[in-house]
């Protein structure tokens, strides 16, 4: 590790701020898989957070921002200089004056689903169950079962990297696609969303949500590490019937294997590498572009050295 990242280290730590040198990352995805963070540094509150954003600025150190880890692959050789996590008051969830919710982006998606349940708010149903952190979660817009984050989310505030000023995007401004956001070319940090949504019967919303978790674990390979649907959704077709379509349901790279119970996904069945995964994201690309003529777009993001 670089000695300015070591007195970084320092500085961060006299900050208040927890600092692990060396961090392996496959301790920090849900595909337990990814090399070292030179720095992983956690912050809990705004000063920790502007602290670190200026420093890594002014002398010029990469900054990954980390969510859940749910939806990322992570490089071998690791990621250099600074991943950044975002804990304490960004995992917050309350109410507005105006009945709208206020969620730090660090929460993770269980905790707001339980949140609005508790609540008897409607309108989350479908994200319970979705293993992200909020912020990430309207990173990609994630959704499931007829369900998107842009149902709900009608505005998220960030910091600018570039400048280290702090905003907000709202309504049309967020861009809400197809596992797309205004953000997710980079360049921001998510610290909170603000969402609204309906008031409803709590014993339907608690039903709805056991149903679609009971669809999950029936359909979906839970029991083995993995960074859930690998490609996006072609238009016309589902990815996972065109990969079992083409035989490659359990086809395998290394200890990375497409799920013999969804092919819709690639599962860590023991000791999978980041280039094992490549490789067989690769052949499937590969092998249903030949057999199809369809062009399969990863859905799981890529960092890293």
């Amino acid at each position: 590790m670089a000695n300015q990242y070591l007195q970084f280290k320092n500085q961060l730590e006299g900050f208040g701020c927890e600092v692990r040198a060396d961090e392996p990352m496959k301790n920090h995805t849900s595909f337990k898989i990814g090399g070292t963070a030179d720095l992983f540094v956690t912050v809990s509150n705004k000063e920790q957070l502007d602290f670190v954003i200026r420093f890594a600025r002014q002398e010029n150190i990469p900054l990954f921002v980390l969510g859940n880890g749910s939806n990322l692959l992570v490089s071998d050789r690791g990621i250099r200089g600074i991943v950044l996590k975002l804990s304490g008051e960004f995992c917050d969830i309350g109410f507005h004056s105006d009945g709208s919710i206020h969620c730090g982006s660090g929460a993770q998606l269980s905790k707001l689903c339980a949140f609005a349940l508790e609540n008897s708010l409607t309108g989350l149903e479908f994200a319970w169950g979705i293993p992200g952190s909020c912020g990430g979660a309207a990173f990609m817009d994630a959704g499931a079962y007829g369900g998107e984050m842009k149902d709900a989310v009608i505005s998220c505030e960030h910091v600018d990297l570039s400048t280290g000023e702090w905003g907000s995007f709202e309504g049309d401004e967020l861009d809400f696609a197809y596992r797309h956001s205004v953000y997710s070319g980079g360049g921001y940090v998510i610290t909170a969303l603000n969402l609204r949504l309906e008031k409803g019967d709590k014993q339907a919303i608690r039903a709805k949500m056991d149903e679609l978790m009971a669809r999950r674990k029936d359909k979906q390979p839970l029991e083995y590490p993995s960074a859930g649907s690998v490609f996006k959704r072609p238009v016309g077709y589902f990815a996972g019937g065109l990969i079992e379509q083409c035989g490659l349901k359990g086809a395998q790279v290394g200890g990375a294997q497409v799920s013999p119970k969804h092919a819709g996904f690639i599962v860590n069945v023991g000791g999978a590498t980041c280039e094992d995964v490549l490789g067989l994201i690769e052949k499937i690309q590969r092998t249903v572009r030949e057999e199809t003529g369809v062009e399969l777009e990863c859905e799981v993001r890529k960092t890293g050295e």
